[in-house]
């Protein structure tokens, strides 16, 4: 929210449980250009603010993991 987007959007997502959340956004080629998260969180709502400056404008894809699940959105750049 909002996609597209220049230079920062909201990444929303919600935890059951509290888990091992890694949160991390690729390019299109699937090469790693950021981790946002990488720790322990408690259930709940999340917002993660993501700010591009210094990437390209073009498609990403990011992805939230925790130990049981894994899901991936794409978002687009525009500068």
């Amino acid at each position: 929210f909002p996609n597209p987007f220049n230079p920062e959007t909201t990444i929303i997502f919600g935890l059951p449980q509290r888990d091992q959340i890694t949160l991390k956004v690729f390019d299109i080629l699937g090469r790693e250009v950021r981790t946002l998260l990488d720790e322990v969180k408690d259930e709940g709502t999340y917002r993660i603010r993501f700010n591009s400056i210094g990437l390209a404008s073009g498609i990403y894809i990011y992805r939230i993991s925790t130990n049981n699940s894994s899901i991936s959105r794409k978002m687009i750049i525009l500068h």
